[in-house]
């Protein structure tokens, strides 16, 4: 280990979180998404970096938790709800009620940020959208997370914000999965959306990046703003150069699968213990890689002696058949000792192949590189009992991202919150609650 590398793993250590300062203490976050995980993400980064976020649920509960692929909950909570439930307060509030909205209003006047799905012109007509909050407390930065964004044609539409309508509309699925051959395709030859819920995910990380830019203007002139961000429209950032091609060709991008119309080999290939990843960006590189698999001549063949010529479909797939034809009788690791035992004898171009397994999940929780940098927590949760949770993925020496605290009942909060923070009785909090308020 260098010296720098040294100095990192100390200066960053997860374990040594605790005594540093947050980067966002003092803040306070009212967070109101029913149902919505990229309003969760946006508020657990906040969290993460130490504000004090308070989840607004209906009574009864968020109805996110009841989110459960394949039936699978722990104590009535889908595991989603309770992947992303982290260093949070949780109060239950009905909207639907006046009371319940005056109590939403005296929180507000509290609060730093608030982040909410829910309808920017529901919120107006009920008096605790932006314009009105605003009022009362004019440095309040109010995220709003939506599908197709607060104003434009479509604004007004009633649907649903959903990941897999985010993903739909900014056009990212159509231009992923396997090509469309034949007459009529066959039923995986189709758009595939992009994992686990990357449209809210990314709706909830471009949400958090506006809200900390909005942070940092009011720390000058002391003036809050409203932040609107669609997820479909925050998708559209991934579908990258595609959009200026289509504009600049004046047609749309053939799904192509795991091909590449820029550069090639930039795949996945097949290999004895499953699927590695093998690139050549450039001439010499892919003079590299063909020494590599013993097929040399194959630098000067027509087909493969440019990467104009390399990137022709036809020359793509008899490409990916030839690397195959070595690969599928190596593992991944022995490739990548056949690569590095090369290119560690070149410098420059000839030295750019690159390669590395694609791993299965549960390999990737093993492997001691993601262990040692802690990127995975364990919570025993008197609760839920004992949890793996995804860690912060930022590291740093002064002011670390860190988890605190997981998942608690719907509510379990209301007494601190509306007695501590409102100057509520017991009596009139449990008033409240029996009249479903709260």
């Amino acid at each position: 280990m260098s010296g720098f590398d040294a100095w990192a793993e100390a200066a960053t250590d997860p374990g040594k979180a605790a005594g540093k300062p947050e980067a966002l203490a003092g803040m306070r976050v009212l967070e109101i998404c029913p149902g919505h995980f990229g309003g969760m993400v946006a508020s657990s980064i906040l969290g993460e970096f130490g504000a004090e976020v308070i989840k607004v649920e209906p009574p009864g509960g968020d109805p996110a938790r009841r989110y459960a692929p394949e039936g699978i909950t722990i104590e009535g909570t889908g595991l989603p709800f309770l992947s992303e439930a982290r260093n949070r307060r949780f109060a239950t509030l009905s909207l639907d009620e006046d009371e319940g909205r005056e109590i939403f209003r005296r929180l507000a006047r509290g609060a730093d940020v608030i982040v909410t799905s829910e309808s920017v012109a529901r919120m107006d007509e009920a008096g605790i959208g932006h314009a009105a909050l605003s009022v009362e407390n004019p440095g309040l930065i109010f995220l709003a997370l939506s599908l197709y964004g607060s104003f434009g044609p479509c604004a007004d539409r009633p649907a649903r914000d959903s990941d897999i309508l985010c993903q739909a509309l900014s056009g990212a699925p159509h231009i992923i999965g396997e090509p469309e051959e034949g007459s009529p395709p066959l039923p995986h030859q189709a758009p595939t959306r992009l994992g686990n819920w990357h449209g809210w995910f990314t709706q909830g990380l471009w949400g958090a990046f506006g809200v900390l830019a909005a942070l940092r203007f009011r720390a000058e002139t002391g003036k809050g703003q409203f932040v609107d961000v669609s997820g479909a429209e925050g998708l559209m950032k991934f579908v990258d150069y595609n959009i200026t091609w289509m504009h600049t060709a004046g047609k749309s991008r053939r799904r192509i699968g795991n091909f590449d119309p820029a550069v090639f080999p930039y795949t996945y290939i097949k290999c004895r213990d499953g699927h590695t990843f093998m690139a050549a960006y450039n001439d010499e590189a892919f003079e590299s890689l063909m020494t590599i698999i013993g097929r040399p001549e194959l630098a000067s063949d027509p087909r493969f002696s440019s990467p104009a010529a390399r990137v022709r479909m036809e020359n793509e797939k008899a490409l990916q058949a030839i690397l195959e034809e070595w690969s599928q009788h190596l593992t991944a690791d022995e490739i990548l000792r056949a690569i590095e035992e090369h290119t560690s004898k070149k410098s420059g171009p000839g030295a750019a192949v690159v390669t590395g397994r694609v791993n299965r999940p549960l390999e990737t929780l093993a492997e001691a590189n993601w262990r040692e940098r802690e990127c995975f927590a364990g919570v025993d949760d008197p609760v839920y009992g004992n949890l793996l949770l995804a860690a912060p993925p930022w590291k740093m020496s002064a002011t670390p991202a860190r988890l605190k605290s997981v998942c608690k009942r719907p509510g379990a909060d209301n007494g601190e919150i509306y007695c501590g923070l409102l100057g509520l009785s017991a009596a009139e909090v449990d008033s409240l609650s029996a009249r479903g308020v709260i």
